[in-house]
């Protein structure tokens, strides 16, 4: 019986359908089928959604940071796409990802002051991803870096995956100091505290200033490189560092 009832509904709704016109069948559609039709696009919005990020998806090869340096045009392709070139990768299918506009510094007086927190957030959630392997970056983010703890033994990280680079750019080799553990805190609660750290010392960067790549961009300032402790990208910031050297 119930099911005849909904038989009838159903022939009494298509004939209500058939006899409306215009605006008023795009309303009788809309009041009667709404639920359905918001699920169907729903469902094709996905679908298509997961279609597009599967052709459009492109592998990272390398997640590279500039902090507090100002790269031109020229400069920025050859730190990126030229480097994809150089080792013969698709660039149609794979990236590499320079990010930009970075600041840190405790200088109020600087123009990029006020992008320090921002910049900062966004370097912590990009390490804790594992989405930044090499940073670029004058002396004042170099520090920052380093008393972090945030970059490795980059000594060791060349001596070991490649002796050969190692060689060449030993000279290059700068040290700095990593905070274990100091009394920052107390320090800004009370004035009256004085300030001590537990520290350790260990080469952490390469100093790029004599580079060919670095020396044609006209920087004043020392450019230093690091490479980030957690980076499962390692052997191609090897890479990387190869193709700067050349």
């Amino acid at each position: 019986m119930v099911s005849g009832k909904n038989t009838a509904k159903k022939h009494a709704s298509l004939k209500t359908l058939k006899d409306l016109h215009g605006k008023k069948r795009l309303q009788y559609i809309w009041d009667y089928f709404k639920l359905p039709l918001i699920l169907l696009c729903i469902v094709l919005y996905v679908i298509s959604y997961l279609i597009y990020r599967q052709v459009t998806y492109k592998e990272p090869v390398l997640y590279t940071a500039l902090v507090n340096v100002n790269a031109g045009e020229t400069l920025t392709e050859q730190l990126s796409d030229d480097f994809l070139r150089h080792m013969n990768v698709d660039t149609a299918r794979n990236s590499f990802y320079l990010y930009t506009g970075l600041y840190l510094t405790d200088d109020e007086d600087s123009t990029y002051h006020e992008y320090t927190y921002g910049s900062r957030m966004k370097i912590l959630a990009s390490i804790e991803s594992e989405l930044l392997d090499v940073v670029l970056m004058d002396k004042e983010a170099f520090d920052a870096f380093a008393q972090n703890g945030y970059l490795c033994n980059i000594e060791e990280f060349l001596s070991s995956g490649a002796p050969d680079l190692y060689g060449q750019a030993k000279s290059y080799i700068v040290e700095n100091t990593y905070i274990k553990e100091d009394n920052a805190s107390e320090v800004l609660l009370d004035d009256s505290v004085q300030y001590h750290a537990e520290t350790e010392e260990y080469p952490m960067g390469l100093d790029l200033s004599q580079t060919d790549i670095i020396k044609q961009s006209g920087f004043t300032d020392t450019v230093y490189l690091g490479v980030i402790e957690n980076s499962p990208r390692k052997d191609m910031a090897l890479d990387y560092l190869r193709y700067l050297f050349d």
